[in-house]
């Protein structure tokens, strides 16, 4: 006969696996949480295969990545390339027809219209909250083609600025190391909970990959999908990082803001802030003066480039007037400034 304290303690044994078994976390569970979130949200993946492509294996052109959130499929801009119409792959193995009923080539986004979307799909959502460096994530898409792939990693940085082929950074973005080969490019990084926090865009190396954030996207897309192209707000500045040397040369108690470097004719920026006009040695070196430094826009802290044009791209738009706090001439002023829509500019 098995004795009391034998007995509680095999109780309490079964009572923590019973209570792991009920939140998904046992451990002796085969699939875990990474297959869970797997099982949740993978129907929503899409293969996206641009017609008429002789690359089979990944972008640009040829096979990417997509997700559905609503109505519609998201995607990036550059797999769809110039296309009208794509064909969409989604789990039941049946392809169907998409048409592209928006891009946007500064953020890298588009949207594709499905009429006949299957019934195993119910959408994803886009994440309310930031990403936070070391969150665990997961990307799912079709990597070399081959489809409805899973990695995982963390997130390894915010707030990175991309490159994009109409010369404005692609502000916002999430590094992770989750790994990412062309193929996966459109589809989503997610987070445990199944929540979108970002658009895959591209891999640079064996443990660095990026994604445009959700904040972007979910400004974006919406009206992609509405009007077909979405306005950008614009300054019309170049700006240059406030380092010592120029803080020094700049009579600057510290090294903060960014420097106005130029300031292009005609635009909102244009008889509103001053560019650098002069410059001055120190250590034998020219550090550039005379141009105002950007410190704050409205109640945001204006600490580098990246934040900038995170604040202009998740907070404003165009026809905006926003406040800008700025150093001139060692002194603080406050200046007002109203945005204007992005030029046009022409691709590669």
């Amino acid at each position: 006969m098995q004795d009391d304290g034998n007995e509680n303690a095999e109780n309490a044994e079964n009572a923590e696996n019973d209570e792991n078994d009920e939140n998904g976390d046992d451990p002796f569970d085969a699939g875990g949480p990474y297959a869970n979130v797997y099982d949740d949200i993978i129907d929503d993946v899409v293969l996206v295969n641009v017609l008429g492509s002789d690359d089979p294996f990944g972008d640009p052109g040829g096979i990417g990545s997509g997700f559905v959130v609503g109505d519609h499929v998201v995607t990036n801009a550059h797999v769809v390339g110039d296309a009208n119409d794509v064909e969409l792959q989604f789990r039941d193995e049946e392809w169907r027809e998409g048409e592209v009923v928006g891009t946007d080539s500064h953020s890298d986004l588009a949207a594709i219209a499905v009429d006949d979307r299957p019934a195993i799909t119910d959408g994803l959502s886009f994440a309310a909250d930031d990403p936070v460096i070391g969150q665990e994530v997961l990307v799912l898409g079709n990597p070399l083609g081959l489809d409805a792939s899973l990695s995982q990693g963390i997130v390894s940085g915010v707030d990175r600025q991309l490159p994009s082929p109409t010369g404005f950074a692609i502000p916002a973005a999430i590094q992770t190391d989750a790994p990412v080969n062309p193929g996966n490019s459109g589809g989503p990084l997610v987070s445990l909970d199944g929540d979108v926090l970002g658009v895959v865009f591209a891999g640079a190396g064996q443990t660095i990959g990026f994604a445009i954030s959700a904040q972007l996207a979910d400004r974006v897309i919406p009206a992609l999908i509405e009007d077909g192209e979405y306005e950008h707000s614009y300054m019309g500045i170049g700006v240059s990082p406030v380092g010592p040397q120029i803080a020094a040369a700049n009579d600057l108690e510290e090294a903060r803001g960014v420097l106005v470097s130029e300031v292009v004719p005609d635009s909102p920026a244009d008889g509103v802030l001053e560019p650098i006009d002069g410059e001055t040695a120190i250590d034998g070196e020219p550090v550039p003066t005379g141009g105002d430094i950007i410190v704050s826009i409205g109640d945001e802290e204006i600490p580098n480039e990246a934040r900038l044009t995170a604040v202009l791209a998740l907070e404003t738009a165009p026809d905006e007037t926003i406040d800008l706090e700025v150093i001139r001439e060692g002194e603080s002023q406050q200046v007002e400034l109203t945005l204007e829509e992005r030029p046009d500019v022409d691709l590669p």
